[in-house]
C-alpha cells in the first residue's frame, strides 16, 4: 500500500529532519538484495534480517527508514544508511 502524497509530504528524517521520499521498486529490490546476502546494518550496528516490502528514504538518499503495514517506522536506531551499500541506485 503506497502512502497517501499529503501524508508523505510532511514526514521527514527524525535525525537530520530532512523531507522523505518513497524509496521505489528498483532501489527497495537492490537493498533486500543486500539483506538477503546479510550485509545490510541499522545505524545501530545490528543486522537487518527482514526484507523491506516498503520503505522511505531520506531527500539526500542517506538513510532509508521501512513501512510496515503502511505504518511509517520513524526511530533513529531503525534507519539503514546507504554508505554501506556499494553502488546504491542514484
Amino acid at each position: 500500500m503506497a502512502l497517501d502524497s499529503r501524508f508523505l509530504s510532511i514526514l521527514c528524517c527524525p535525525v537530520s529532519k530532512r523531507p522523505l521520499l518513497a524509496l521505489g521498486k528498483a532501489r527497495t529490490e537492490f537493498v533486500n538484495q543486500a539483506i538477503s546476502r546479510g550485509d545490510v546494518q541499522f545505524v545501530t550496528g545490528a543486522a537487518v534480517t527482514q526484507a523491506i516490502q516498503e520503505g522511505l528514504i531520506s531527500d539526500d538518499s542517506k538513510v532509508i527508514y521501512r513501512v510496515d503495514d503502511g505504518i511509517p517506522v520513524l526511530l533513529p536506531d531503525s534507519g539503514i544508511g546507504t554508505t554501506q551499500l556499494h553502488d546504491f541506485p542514484q
